[in-house]
């Protein structure tokens, strides 16, 4: 499997920064693009198909007008841990609406050959002492994520009222009944007392807007929606349906680094059509040591979990129990992710320092496509040129190796701005054509846009203000949960609090949090829940005078996903502290004001 990847060693007199500066900015302008974001499509209209379930068939049902006590929109991680938390504070009345024909999240739609957590699933996989079980393999498979997440469905009774193959349309505050009505596209016009929205955003997929892909004659699918019929196999690989076929793989990111390995050892012959390549750190998966398991004490995973985050996000640590490839490096984080700034070092210095270390650690994953690339043209053309996170880090102990292959053939777009075009039976780069039978789209998802912040899930508050018209000048929350008018009404995600590269932890914290809210509001027979308007104009003062603004960085980074396609706005709407300073931050709360916020409601209420 290889070493676990190190933290590498800096050697000034070994890095040429100026040379390294103008390399990167020349890789970056080489795959600018005047349309930014707009160069992806989504998979709407006459592409609808690319976004449908292919995994459990639709079933026909009655539209439902009933009421529940809490409706939790979102079946992924973190709508499960809602439910959960709400069982523990003892509600009963609770119904989970997810567009899936199942829960999972993104565990649910992603399941093409290869696919496993990035983060040790030991510290990812969330309730593993609740529920009692263990995962198989420190980087555990996706089928196995996506088992746990319906065994906490289970643990926690939240297949009892759930409504799958169901997209909210709307939700509209009614003040008579103090209730929220929620109307959907399978015609129902259902009612809540409290609504917790966790949505997410790994699970629309996009698409490249590639001229003349809706000519492409030959077969086409998305990771996402992966077409087993066509391949054969499963997400252990074996995909013997393409014995015979050229395909054609479209993205090198997270998913084309997992599912290219399979393509490339079952397919006649493999064209991976890469923008820009990932960094391809070690693997180094291993099977989870029954002895080393059975001498876990109870309590064992949060201190894990705590531990990651504590290391991820800058905190002192005494030990590094993950060791792993986002341990080694946790100071690298600080450019994308907020947390502890080392005070001891001016803001120059601290820059400078970075950048070394950036430098070095670039320097030593290009090493690595050397060492194992044996073409020096494909090896070239596989090394990143780049801050470290610039794009979120990759982990293979197979993918370089695949290019090692005499049926795969990389092509690089980068000079022409991606694929130039499609024909009937072709991919088109710049004037040259590969003929390919099949196309596979691991072009990724419609990051960062929710329901809730695109429109398509419209909510109208007191008033019946639009959600997104009180926010039109920016969002405005007491710590990211909830919004003055909008009574009852939760969102669970990254909006004014704190983020981390393990986001179910995050997500973990906040179930917590407004689940407390909640049993609060119930034990004092409190009806309606809302911050009012001074305590989220003070919250939001906060958030702005804490967020980092990281737009330098991400401006001088290649174009992805993270930076808008290379056109990044200044985003201060992330508590720069970090996330264990938030989880502090609202256990404080919890503990010294929770009681006087209900009680406050207790007055209004009455």
């Amino acid at each position: 499997m290889g070493q676990v990847p190190s933290a590498p060693q800096i050697n000034e007199s070994e890095i040429d920064v100026e040379a390294l500066r103008a390399k990167y900015a020349q890789e970056r302008r080489r795959r600018l693009r005047e349309d930014g974001a707009a160069q992806y499509r989504k998979a709407a209209g006459e592409f609808g198909y690319y976004a449908k379930d292919p995994y459990t068939p639709f079933a026909a049902r009655a539209p439902l007008a009933d009421r529940v006590e809490a409706l939790v929109i979102g079946g992924g991680f973190g709508g499960l841990l809602t439910g959960a938390n709400l069982r523990k504070a003892g509600v009963e009345s609770i119904r989970m609406l997810d567009e899936a024909g199942d829960f999972g999240g993104t565990w649910y739609w992603n399941r093409y050959p290869g696919i496993h957590c990035d983060i040790e699933s030991y510290v990812y996989m969330p309730l593993l002492e609740e529920v009692g079980y263990m995962p198989t393999r420190r980087y555990a498979p996706g089928e196995e994520i996506r088992q746990h997440a319906v065994a906490i469905a289970k643990k926690f009774d939240l297949y009892a009222d759930t409504a799958f193959h169901t997209r909210v349309t709307s939700l509209t505050w009614d003040e008579e009944c103090s209730e929220w009505i929620i109307e959907t596209d399978r015609n129902d016009k259902m009612r809540a007392k409290f609504v917790i929205t966790s949505s997410g955003t790994l699970t629309q997929p996009k698409l490249p807007g590639i001229e003349g892909i809706e000519n492409f004659k030959g077969h086409t699918f998305h990771t996402s929606r992966w077409d087993y019929d066509y391949t054969a196999g499963d997400a252990n690989g074996g995909l013997t349906g393409l014995g015979d076929k050229r395909v054609a793989v479209i993205g090198t990111g997270a998913t084309g680094l997992q599912a290219i390995p399979h393509v490339a050892e079952n397919a006649k012959h493999t064209f991976v059509f890469q923008r820009t390549p990932s960094t391809v750190d070690i693997r180094a998966n291993r099977d989870t040591d029954p002895h080393w398991a059975a001498s876990l004490e109870p309590g064992w995973q949060k201190k894990r979990q705590d531990n990651f985050l504590d290391i991820i996000s800058g905190e002192d640590f005494d030990e590094d129990l993950i060791q792993d490839g986002w341990t080694t490096v946790p100071q690298l984080q600080r450019a994308m992710i907020t947390g502890k700034i080392d005070e001891s070092l001016s803001a120059e210095e601290r820059e400078r320092a970075e950048e070394l270390l950036d430098f070095a650690k670039l320097n030593q994953i290009r090493s690595r496509v050397d060492e194992i690339v044996e073409d020096p043209q494909a090896a070239e053309k596989l090394k990143p040129w780049y801050r470290y996170m610039c794009k979120r880090p990759g982990f293979s102990d197979t993918y370089l190796q695949s290019f090692n292959r005499k049926n795969v053939t990389l092509v690089d777009t980068a000079e022409y701005g991606g694929v130039t075009r499609m024909t009937e039976s072709a991919i088109v780069v710049g004037d040259t054509e590969y003929e390919v039978d099949c196309v596979i789209f691991a072009t990724g998802f419609d990051v960062g846009v929710s329901g809730v912040l695109s429109g398509t899930m419209p909510v109208y508050g007191r008033g019946g203000l639009p959600l997104l018209h009180a926010w039109a000048q920016g969002p405005k929350t007491l710590h990211g949960f909830q919004s003055h008018g909008y009574p009852n009404l939760f969102h669970l995600g990254a909006l004014q609090n704190a983020n981390s590269v393990n986001f179910v932890h995050i997500l973990q914290e906040q179930a917590e949090h407004l689940s407390a809210i909640i049993q609060a509001g119930r034990s004092a027979g409190v009806s309606i829940i809302e911050p009012s308007v001074e305590e989220q104009e003070e919250w939001t003062r906060t958030i702005h005078g804490s967020a980092i603004d990281n737009s330098k960085f991400q401006l001088e980074c290649t174009p992805g996903y993270y930076n808008n396609e290379g056109k990044a706005r200044p985003n201060l709407n992330s508590f720069g502290p970090g996330p264990v300073a938030f989880a502090k931050l609202l256990k404080q709360w919890r503990e010294n004001e929770l009681e006087a916020y209900i009680a406050r409601h207790i007055e209004v209420n009455a």
